[in-house]
């Protein structure tokens, strides 16, 4: 079940050239963004499973919220800013400086992410460079991603580099998706927003989404769908038992009945690509299709969110 959870979330990112092995999914922002910012865990210690994970957040990221993990006990530390911010909601002094995720156990052969959003001051110049270091505890032993590069030095010379997010342009930074689709039309469904989130290299696995609205007086029944990257792509639900995640294949597919719009979205309804063996990127597209038992195999084109994004235009938006 741990490993059909992480896949739709998203999880993971290959390690930078420095093989730092907690890093951010998101590695650009503009000042005044809200950031979303995904710290993923890439292994353990010596093999044994990661316990818990602390995130400092720096100066010059404001009202920093965590992201609840099922299974983990989450704390933050607040304490006073270098100075007043201007924010969404007014003016902050003061906010969470660590947020820490403890008491789950994450596999070394496992990968996962660690979620927190926050405001990027509008202070920072583009070119700036943010770093976020990470204290990874396990049940035996720890690493500390801490290590920030000294003037001139090469970062990739860092055996236990800070994550970092670097300051960009507003432009730049928002050109990170590719914009969504044109609606199709098959018979009497409409196909609106198909969308993936973005997989790290060497991921078995990737989540898919769509709104799908049947105008006609019969009801039609998604099947499947495929991408030229995946051995098969199948419908799933998620659900939350007791607080725990659990996900499941809807069998016989998923009936969109006269009338009725069905959305495929994160925490839901979803398309789950198994065997993977390429990784999408975010901002890039993907040719594919959806089947169904009326309308039979229809050509759509994905667009790529981020990993992690929470709509298709990568859910990053105040």
């Amino acid at each position: 079940m741990k490993t059909l959870i992480s896949a739709v979330i998203g999880l993971g990112l290959v390690a930078s050239a420095a093989q730092a092995h907690a890093v951010l999914e998101r590695k650009e922002a503009s000042a005044g963004s809200t950031y979303r910012g995904v710290v993923q865990i890439m292994h353990g210690c010596a093999g044994k499973p990661t316990n818990q994970v602390r995130v400092t957040i720096p100066e010059g990221l404001i009202g920093a919220k965590p992201m609840p993990k099922p299974g983990w006990t989450l704390a933050t530390t607040r304490g006073a800013y270098a100075k007043t911010y201007t924010t969404h909601h007014g003016t902050a002094s003061e906010g969470v400086t660590a947020i820490t995720w403890s008491g789950g156990s994450l596999p070394d052969d496992e990968v996962d992410e660690f979620t927190f959003l926050a405001q990027v001051a509008d202070t920072f110049e583009p070119g700036a460079t943010v770093y976020l270091p990470v204290q990874q505890d396990c049940s035996e032993g720890s690493h500390s991603w801490s290590e920030i590069p000294k003037a001139g030095q090469d970062p990739h010379d860092l055996k236990a580099a800070a994550p970092a997010l670097r300051i960009v342009p507003a432009a730049q930074a928002a050109g990170t998706t590719a914009a969504p689709a044109a609606p199709v039309k098959a018979g009497d469904l409409t196909i609106e927003t198909p969308w993936l989130r973005a997989t790290p290299n060497g991921a078995k696995v990737a989540g898919g989404y769509v709104r799908i609205t049947n105008r006609g007086s019969a009801p039609d029944t998604l099947t499947g769908a495929t991408v030229p990257f995946a051995q098969s792509g199948d419908i799933h639900a998620m659900s939350m038992e007791g607080g725990v995640m659990k996900m499941a294949p809807v069998s016989g597919g998923l009936t969109i009945k006269p009338g009725e719009t069905v959305e495929l979205k994160p925490g839901g309804y979803h398309l789950m690509f198994e065997g993977l063996s390429g990784a999408p990127k975010a901002g890039e597209t993907v040719s594919g299709t959806l089947t169904f038992r009326r309308a039979g195999t229809v050509p759509v084109t994905f667009s790529v969110a981020p990993i992690g994004a929470s709509a298709p235009g990568g859910g990053h938006q105040h």
